[in-house]
Formats: C-alpha cells, structure tokens, sequence
C-alpha cells in the first residue's frame, strides 16, 4: 500500500515538474509577441480617440500619472500626450462614469487644450445588455456623437442628453447611462483645458 502511495506520489511530482517546466517554456517563447499584441492594441485605442495626423511623437510612452475628482473618483488615471513639432497638441485621458445604471463606466477621452473633444471610447461598463450597453461600439456608433463637439464651459448646455435639454440623444428606456457618460466627457475635456500648466509637475507613469 505504502509503496503504491510512494509511486502514485513520485509520479504526480514528474508529471507536476514537466507542465511547470513546459508552462515556463512556452511564457519564455511568447510572452514578447504578447507584450508587442498588447502595445499594438493600445496604440490603435489611442489612435481611435486622437487622429494620428495630430501629433509626431510616441504618444503612449509620454504617459502622465493624473488623480482628480473631476475624472470620476479618487483613482489614479493616465494621461497620454500627443505632441506636435515637440508641443503638446492633445491627450487621452482616462476618465471614470461614476454614476452609471450599474455601476462605473470607464472611458478614454481624447480632447485638445481648447475643450473640442476629438473621440472617446468606453473601455469598461456593466451596463444592462440590449439597453445601456448601446455606448459600446460593437452594439452602437452612438459613442462616435462625441467626435468634433466642443466645451464652452461648465455651464454649456449643449452637454446633455436630450431628455435633459442637450443635444446628445438617450437610449429608448435607458436615460441614466447616457447621461453618466456625457456628463463624464464634458468633465473630462474641461479639465484637460488644465493640463499644459501642469505638465511639468505631473508624475509619470513610470514614476508609480
């Protein structure tokens, strides 16, 4: 009895051994073709929310490190900047929708220093399916409504679901989550209006 234990025991181990060895094998193998994938779709989120014809630089390595409550909450949020000819032309922000229908709403929002918002893209949500999640671009284009509109201020009306007076339309039994988002993004662009005088006091990402 003792012995069989002792074989099941010494077999479990090899066999326990090999897939660890084989497991390491296979990370060393791919982890830089998953680290290049994983860049590669982040540039092109970036690129969706700032026009590449904007800036000249390597915009997702000049990353800034951003805590604010007009972003949605106390967390730490990153900011991308793009430059042109060496000056800072636009960034891509990280934003929070605290107050969706069910719960938070992440987003990335791409804007100038002037308050004209140039894409934004929701990159987390738990938003009821067949209504709120109509802001996620494999349901809807309704998020691509952002695009060109600008911020005059924290007063602008325009900044408002339809329902409220503004002219972003609402989903059809569903107010809250537009709402959320569009309140979000009209926040988001103000503050970056901010942005430039703070630049050189702003930790970057790899300073966390």
């Amino acid at each position: 009895m003792l012995e069989t234990m002792r074989r099941h025991g010494m077999t479990l181990a090899i066999f326990a051994a090999c897939t660890t060895g084989l497991t390491a094998i296979v990370y060393s193998l791919t982890k830089d073709r998953i680290a290049e994938q994983a860049a590669l779709q982040h540039k092109t989120l970036l690129d969706q929310v700032v026009p590449p014809a904007l800036y000249d630089n390597q915009m997702q390595d000049e990353c800034y490190l951003i805590t604010e409550n007009a972003l949605g909450n106390k967390q730490t949020h990153r900011l991308y900047l793009a430059r042109k000819n060496g000056i800072p032309a636009a960034a891509a922000l990280e934003s929070t929708a605290p107050d969706g229908y069910s719960g938070a709403i992440q987003l990335l929002v791409g804007a100038d220093f002037s308050g004209n918002v140039l894409g934004v893209r929701v990159t987390e949500h738990h938003e009821t399916p067949g209504l709120g999640d109509k802001i996620d671009t494999r349901i809807s284009n309704w998020i691509y409504a952002f695009s060109g509109k600008k911020v005059i201020s924290e007063s602008d009306n325009h900044w408002a679901v339809k329902k409220d007076g503004g002219e972003f339309d609402q989903f059809t039994g569903a107010t809250i989550t537009p709402r959320a988002v569009v309140n979000a993004v009209k926040r988001t662009a103000l503050y970056l209006e901010t942005v430039p005088a703070q630049l050189s006091s702003l930790p970057t990402c790899g300073e966390k």
